[in-house]
């Protein structure tokens, strides 16, 4: 088991950030709802645990708290923001109201430089966000930081390994950030920063063979970065004993199939069963229009043709072994509010839209990785560039592209104009810089003149998006050329649609599909 922090999540938004910059550090970090069981702490063994924030103040009637076992586990502890007045709360200082609000940049002054501040020049660019602040120190602790506004803007117990910080290290706008993490783990908490992609490997292959022994696995294969790489890395631990199977749900792009069918094939050699179900996903989706049901009608047919092929190949009951690519933004966008201080954002298909019936046990080697460290693992594996860096595509594919029902008409003007949309982008030379673009169907039509008559066709909207992770997003500034002949192709090449517009939305606020 590598070195782990476990972080509780109150329900920030940058929560996901402070484990990304944890993972960026080589040291594994795992996101926990805030009412965690000790059992589960425990059992991941953790060097050091960090509080996120959260909207709450920490008296508002129904505010998340803190674990009553946490502070008695003698670990080292980082509370951000929210997780600051908890401790301060928790070990008897004092949390009020702030006179004057801070949300966004801010000056800190170091009056501590040691512990977590140590070698940084004062003062600090920090970027706060917060409504409550410390106004008296617990027993034992010392105050680090200040700003203009807030007297207390980190604070700490050396004894016993317990610090907090009123502004957030882990959002870009704090450029030292990183550095006061990197002085949490490796200086409080003795980390050793061996969390890389090869030790991932070999630790995941030996997980795999331990629990698959002799059985017989399917893995499901869309062609994506996901599965590709799960594939591969079951394949190297359990080797014959894998069968990949390609479902064609009809919701693919341009020509996808095939060249998913022969690239892992005829270059990989990888044993793979095809099947054509597109006309069934079909006819489970006529008529339904709402994404959340899209997507679990989605995910269930698809393991029912998983169960159907792994019956027709030697059996149903020798293989009980599902394989499928679920990442971690997957998990966390698709995890129940109830169990966790964060909203669900939607559900993935490959998570809540499995149904409840489910006869296999899934394999997720993948669950805990975000989408960067996914492409490290796979050009880690050997896989060919070509596959490591494909775009991402959901699972449920131009479902959730086309806004409202899905038919066959509907699927055959996206295809089209998604073709368009990635060939003009790939053609200008920004296929590695954008993280993500495609064309969207609306459901809206307009008024257009074409030929000198008028028409009354569809919107295409288009979607292109920078990320590292998937997790927060900017639309990308493409030129203003490149839009100019996607628009230009789209409305003169595809038949049914006379009007393109541009999604300007980062994420947050949109996510970055549609539905």
């Amino acid at each position: 088991m590598p070195d782990t922090i476990a972080i509780l999540d109150f329900g920030s938004q940058y929560t996901q950030l402070i484990a990304r910059r944890v993972r960026e550090l080589h040291v594994y970090s795992e996101l926990l709802p805030h009412d965690v069981s000790r059992e589960k702490i425990l059992q991941l063994n953790p060097h050091g645990i960090i509080l996120s924030g959260g909207p709450a103040g920490v008296y508002d009637e129904g505010a998340p708290t803190l674990p009553d076992y946490l502070l008695d586990l003698n670990l080292p502890i980082l509370g951000i923001c929210y997780g600051m007045g908890l401790i301060a709360q928790n070990l008897g200082g004092r949390v009020e109201k702030s006179e004057q609000r801070e949300y966004g940049s801010a000056i800190v002054h170091i009056d501590q430089s040691e512990s977590l501040f140590a070698n940084l020049q004062s003062p600090l660019s920090v970027w706060m966000s917060h409504g409550d602040q410390t106004t008296a120190l617990p027993d034992g602790f010392i105050k680090l930081a200040h700003s203009d506004t807030c007297e207390f803007a980190a604070m700490g117990n050396p004894a016993r390994k317990i610090y907090a910080l009123q502004f957030h290290p882990e959002v870009a706008h704090t450029p030292q950030g990183i550095d006061i993490l990197r002085h949490f783990l490796f200086d409080v908490c003795n980390c050793t920063g061996d969390w890389t992609p090869a030790a991932f490997i070999a630790t995941t292959v030996e997980q795999i063979r331990a629990r698959v022994g002799d059985a017989r696995v399917l893995c499901a294969l869309s062609g994506g970065v996901d599965s590709s790489v799960a594939a591969t890395l079951v394949g190297k631990a359990i080797g014959e004993q894998l069968v990949c199977v390609f479902v064609d749900h009809g919701m693919l792009r341009q020509n996808e199939a095939r060249g998913v069918i022969d690239l892992f094939q005829k270059q990989l050699g990888l044993e793979m069963v095809a099947v054509d179900a597109s006309e069934r996903f079909l006819a489970k989706l006529c008529g339904v229009t709402d994404p959340e049901q899209k997507r679990k009608i989605i995910g269930t047919e698809f393991v029912r043709v998983f169960e159907e092929t792994a019956e027709s190949l030697v059996g149903e009951k020798n293989i009980r072994l599902l394989a499928q690519g679920t990442l971690y933004p997957d998990v966390i966008e698709s995890r129940a509010p109830e169990r966790s201080a964060a909203a669900r954002i939607k559900t993935h298909h490959n998570v809540g839209g499995l149904p409840e019936d489910l006869q296999f046990e899934l394999i997720e080697p993948l669950r805990y990785l975000f989408k960067d460290e996914v492409r490290a693992v796979g050009l880690e594996l050997g896989l060919p560039e070509q596959v490591v860096y494909r775009q991402p595509f959901p699972g449920p594919g131009l479902a959730v592209r086309i806004l409202g029902e899905v038919t066959q008409e509907g699927l055959e003007i996206l295809r089209a104009a998604d073709a368009i949309v990635r060939e003009e982008i790939e053609r200008a030379g920004l296929g590695r810089e954008v993280w993500q673009y495609f064309a969207i169907l609306t459901p809206l039509k307009t008024v257009g003149v074409m030929g000198d008559g008028r028409t009354y066709d569809n919107v295409v909207a288009v979607r292109a998006v920078t990320s590292a992770d998937g997790m927060t997003a900017d639309w990308a500034r493409l030129p203003h050329d490149v839009l100019a002949r996607i628009s230009s192709r789209i409305i003169n090449e595809v038949r049914g649609v006379n009007r393109v517009v541009y999604d300007v939305t980062s994420k947050p606020p949109g996510t970055i599909e549609w539905e």
